[in-house]
């Protein structure tokens, strides 16, 4: 009979060390898309684009590196994610034009796929005991939203004092410094001898075969379109469409006398209250149905991005919507794959939970191309954002008939 493991291990703490530094670097890059088309008097679209491009090889990424992973060992993986993710940001660094960025962008993606969730959750997940499994992959994924706090406010306060091209240097050195968490990394393959039977490709054609899988493939798409969205446009939107900060107010006080800087604040006040929303997301998936809290997360994702966009945008609305958007943020994330790791086992759950990843990073691409091509041609992101309404109440749906049972004996 399996020994429970202790909810908090070396494991836990090491991958959410690895996506702390991750997402930190990630969540920054809005910060840097009115520097780097006012430098180089690019339309918005051609950065945007490079994010698009970015989010869109993480998706692609995300099932190759869940397979590595398991092929040939956890560590490895990791470290080549982090190698190529610090090659694409020095690389950015002397980029010149939008076609470099793109193209360097890729690398980029891959990075974060080889260090982000669908490697590190994977990793805690079988670390875990079932018991503790939905709490710790809340905490890991908590960790990442710990990055996104100081990411953005960390690549603004750089911005103040070098160009961009070092702040990418800064960071390529960072994302390096996760690989001394490598040590800690050693995770068992804990699995039934029915899941250890099964091979990858008979595990994955019996997974694309069940329409439960589809749904939650399908379901995750408008959570990428948002997140992404928000993340690369956010700040911008709020520096141009925000109302007047009073210097003499709450937010003076605190240092925040620009829109710009309130921009990349509000990124950190939507990874803060992340942190809360997926260790919440994590504990109820304990006590309840994982597809029937993910249908509410999404249903209020819907509410609050269309009360937000129809109420005038002021200091004050930017904050509350970060707060309330943060709460639900990443809460998504655990749940989720936990879904996966319930119904399909967990032996192969990085590549399980790799290509659901997939349909979460086509939405980010389009979300984030979105964004700039529409700002281009009307000026404001509108119409992005009722279209990310729509989408967050198509998910809230499809999760609704989500058979939600194991497919495979589940280890004691």
């Amino acid at each position: 009979m399996q020994t429970k493991a202790p909810l908090i291990t070396p494991v836990l703490i090491a991958g959410s060390v690895i996506l702390m530094l991750g997402f930190a670097i990630r969540a920054s890059f809005g910060v840097f898309q009115i520097p780097v088309a006012a430098e180089f008097g690019w339309a918005r679209a051609e950065f945007s684009l490079a994010i698009a491009i970015q989010n869109l090889a993480w998706g692609i990424g995300q099932p190759i590196f869940g397979m590595l992973a398991e092929r040939f060992g956890d560590r490895k993986a990791i470290i080549a994610g982090a190698l190529l993710y610090a090659l694409g940001l020095v690389l950015s660094a002397y980029a010149i034009t939008p076609g470099q960025h793109q193209m360097l962008n890729i690398l980029i993606g891959f990075g974060i796929a080889g260090t982000g969730f669908g490697v590190i959750l994977a990793i805690v997940g079988r670390a875990a005991s079932a018991e503790n499994r939905s709490m710790a992959l809340g905490i890991g994924t908590a960790a990442g939203s710990a990055g996104q706090v100081f990411g953005a406010p960390t690549a603004q306060a750089l911005l103040n004092y070098m160009p961009w091209q070092s702040v990418f240097m800064v960071f390529a050195c960072i994302i390096l410094l996760a690989l001394f968490a490598l040590p800690f990394i050693r995770s068992p393959v804990v699995a039934t001898r029915a899941e250890l039977e099964e091979s990858m490709g008979q595990v994955l054609v019996k997974a694309i075969k069940d329409p439960s899988y589809t749904l939650i493939f399908l379901g995750f798409f408008s959570c990428g379109y948002q997140l992404a969205f928000i993340t690369a446009h956010f700040p911008a939107f709020v520096t141009e469409m925000c109302g007047p900060i009073d210097p003499g107010g709450m937010l003076g006080a605190i240092g925040i006398t620009s829109t710009s800087a309130l921009g990349a604040a509000s990124i950190a006040v939507i990874g803060l209250f992340n942190i809360v929303g997926t260790v919440t997301a994590g504990w109820l998936g304990k006590h309840y149905s994982k597809k029937y809290l993910l249908a509410g997360i999404y249903t209020a994702r819907t509410i609050a991005a269309a009360v937000f966009i129809m109420l005038p945008i002021t200091p004050t609305s930017v904050l509350v919507f970060s707060a309330v958007m943060g709460a639900l943020w990443l809460a998504t994330v655990p749940l989720t794959s936990g879904l996966v790791a319930h119904i399909y086992g967990i032996r192969y759950m990085g590549t399980l939970y790799g290509f659901v990843f997939l349909s979460h990073q086509i939405g980010g691409f389009l979300g984030v191309w979105l964004g700039g091509k529409m700002f281009d041609l009307n000026g404001d992101y509108t119409l992005v954002w009722w279209i990310g309404v729509g989408v967050g109440a198509f998910s809230a749906l499809v999760h609704l008939p989500v058979r939600e049972r194991p497919t495979v004996a589940q280890a004691a």
